[in-house]
């Protein structure tokens, strides 16, 4: 074990790494990989490769530009991960928005790198292929025994905010919002969050990726609870993207607005990383559907209430 140089590509395997306590052995990290807080000092081996500061409705252009034209959406740096030396390169299959691709890493390694690293690809779509994931790192890396107790105690924990849910008489009806202009509901293990939080998922399908929605479906559903979480963004970001819904005609007309039920999530830090805080995302769902049951641990962190200026 000594041996490992361990490159994750993705911000969840790079918290997968440290929850298997490996972190000794990361050598570099992608241009997302911010926690622990230790790795901030770790030399970054991707970057973008368009712009990423504007507006939801900026990203989803150019995004949708680079992938018609079949260009990749992040670049990664060869000669660093080439003096970096890596053992073990973890990235990912689900989603080439999300993370850098298996496909960008195979051509890097093969044009332009020339190193003999073992390739990890994490294909993350629902919460059991969390428990694959931990299971392929932690075997990769001889740690398998450490891979199972992180399972066992992620599942019991998980399960235990569960149940407390379960005591409530109240199901909300949920939409959570993965993006904003155009609008996106959750999907992949987000259905599976809100349904173990005690909610009931109105857009998005367990395991399946995550689908565009009308503005018209959202307004004819009329949720009980609407949860805006981003991919990609904070709150003090998500707070400044809000507009795109307050603006359309009719919002202060929905049940959630008018009861005060619409809340912010850190998307980027929880919900869609599908990594050990996918436990905490589960949490911070339960402390928004039930909070007579569950203190606002996370309120102001993870989660907090929208402003209604119109009040």
């Amino acid at each position: 074990m000594t041996s490992l140089r361990i490159l994750p590509l993705l911000s969840s395997a790079t918290e997968i790494v440290h929850a298997l306590e490996l972190g000794r052995f990361q050598v570099g990290r992608s241009h997302e990989c911010d926690c622990p807080a230790s790795v901030l000092s770790l030399p970054v081996c991707s970057r973008p490769s368009f712009p990423v500061g504007g507006s939801s409705r900026e990203i989803d252009r150019l995004l949708k530009d680079r992938l018609r034209s079949a260009l990749s959406i992040y670049e990664l740096d060869a000669e660093r991960i080439r003096a970096l030396r890596p053992t073990h390169i973890i990235t990912q299959t689900q989603c080439k928005v999300c993370a850098v691709s298996l496909e960008d890493v195979e051509r890097a390694l093969r044009e332009e790198i020339g190193a003999d690293a073992e390739i990890i690809a994490l294909e993350p779509y629902e919460l059991a292929d969390l428990w694959r994931n931990i299971r392929q790192v932690a075997q990769a890396c001889g740690v398998v025994r450490e891979g199972e107790r992180l399972i066992e105690r992620l599942r019991e924990e998980m399960n235990s905010i569960s149940e407390r849910a379960a005591q409530s008489q109240l199901r909300p009806r949920v939409a959570a919002l993965e993006w904003l202009e155009p609008l996106m509901a959750g999907g992949n293990w987000v259905p599976e969050l809100i349904d173990m939080a005690g909610g009931r998922n109105l857009f998005g399908a367990a395991g399946q990726h995550s689908p565009w929605m009308t503005w018209e479906a959202l307004a004819e559903a009329d949720p009980d609870v609407i949860v805006a979480l981003p991919c990609g963004f904070d709150l003090a970001r998500t707070r400044s993207e809000m507009h795109w819904l307050e603006e359309r005609s009719g919002w202060q007309d929905l049940k959630a607005v008018r009861a005060g039920r619409v809340f912010l999530c850190d998307g980027n830090q929880y919900m869609n990383r599908p990594g050990p805080r996918l436990l905490e995302s589960l949490r911070i769902f339960a402390e928004i559907f039930h909070p007579h049951l569950f203190p606002a641990t996370y309120e102001g962190t993870g989660w907090e209430r929208a402003r209604d200026d119109s009040r």
